[in-house]
């Protein structure tokens, strides 16, 4: 019998890391949750330990790790608290995949000693790329790591070019949906409350993506992401809103042909894929039925109503510590609107103006990038306080 894949979830009490658990649990044969991790959830991670009994788990909030040691201590689970511990589990021998699902800026640095210790890297958190995509891109290629995509977008992309090794792309088409304010005015954007955006159409996620879902930030950190995964120029990579969310994304080759890969909004997919890759396994998910799929419609994003786009593609095209300082500047303006302190649309002013004030770096180091970090949440935190 086939060894089972020892699995470690970085973030295992979010959206993506609650639906890897389902498919780990439809697939008990083939895989086996070796480590959990989350930041400050720590009733949801002592349930999840206790379900899935696995040899590690690690609670970020060291404030929080009495609770989670007194509630396994009957258990031979070994816990650990802080980011530290969270860096060296990912190294740990055992591990076949670590799927990096934490929010933000945070998985940058567990990636790396992931990808370090050669781990296959499952990749659901979109800022790693976002922020060092040269450094990881020249890790993975130096310790001969995998990285598959897990979100849907570049998943799709991913599964529309197996077996076309050697064939030109002329072009990257992503998905997006457009949000819950697609067909909103400049007007009615300036009133947007927390609880409208919250509400996606079409997905389940956790608050701060579906902000920058709502946004449209988030479609700018997959283009971003796009041309690391892709190896592709930014002039390659078209947005295209697909408010239905069946077709996930395209590929154009230079024939001019046009794979694309289709199904229902459902993260499980994607997910499941990167564990089993290169092969697919047999799922219960529902099925897309085309006779109730009655239409299918694209139309060209809006990035004077949605500037975060916009501004997405302006840090691509700098590049160097451009796409970090949009990064940070977001993570603070989202906060702040979470907490109702920034209006919907004052989130790209705040975002620009950071753009605009941080030291550029054409070829930032790691430590370039820790210290423009921690620059542009202090730059953009300031802006808020000024309004």
């Amino acid at each position: 019998m086939e060894k089972k894949k020892q699995i470690a979830i970085l973030g295992s009490t979010g959206s993506i890391g609650t639906q890897a658990l389902q498919v780990i649990a439809e697939h008990t044969d083939r895989y086996e949750v070796y480590a959990l991790t989350a930041n400050t959830r720590v009733e949801e991670l002592i349930v999840q330990a206790r379900q899935f009994q696995p040899e590690v788990v690690v609670i970020a909030n060291k404030s929080k790790y009495l609770q989670l040691q007194e509630a396994l201590a009957d258990l031979p689970i070994k816990v650990y608290a802080g980011e530290e511990a969270l860096c060296q589990v990912v190294q740990s021998e055992p591990i076949d995949i670590v799927l990096t699902a934490m929010v933000g800026y945070s998985g940058l640095k567990p990636t790396i000693n992931a990808i370090r210790a050669r781990k296959v890297i499952a990749l659901a958190n979109k800022e790693t790329l976002v922020v060092a995509g040269e450094l990881i891109n020249a890790l993975a290629q130096q310790y001969r790591t995998p990285i598959l995509p897990v979100d849907s977008e570049h998943s799709a992309i991913f599964q529309c070019l197996a077996g076309e090794v050697g064939n030109s792309i002329e072009k990257l088409i992503l998905t997006a949906s457009g949000g819950p304010f697609r067909t909103f005015n400049q007007e009615q954007l300036k009133h947007v409350t927390k609880q409208q955006a919250l509400k996606h159409p079409n997905w389940e996620m956790g608050a701060k993506i579906t902000i920058d879902s709502a946004t449209m930030i988030n479609k700018g950190f997959e283009v971003i992401e796009a041309k690391w995964l892709f190896g592709v120029n930014p002039s390659q990579i078209d947005v295209v809103v697909h408010p239905q969310s069946i077709i996930h994304s395209m590929v154009q080759f230079e024939d001019g042909s046009i794979k694309a890969q289709m199904g229902l909004p459902d993260m499980r997919l994607p997910i499941q894929y990167a564990f089993s890759y290169p092969d697919r396994i047999s799922s219960d998910f529902e099925r897309l039925d085309f006779s109730k799929c009655r239409e299918l419609t694209f139309e060209q994003p809006d990035t004077d109503r949605f500037r975060n786009l916009a501004l997405a593609y302006e840090a691509m095209n700098r590049g160097g510590n451009m796409p970090c300082i949009l990064n940070a500047a977001n993570e603070i303006v989202v906060s702040s609107f979470l907490r109702e302190q920034l209006g919907f649309l004052s989130m790209s002013d705040v975002i620009e103006n950071t753009m605009n004030r941080v030291a550029f770096i054409d070829h930032p180091t790691y430590d370039d990038y820790v210290a423009t970090d921690a620059e542009a949440r202090r730059v953009a935190a300031a802006l808020i306080n000024k309004n």
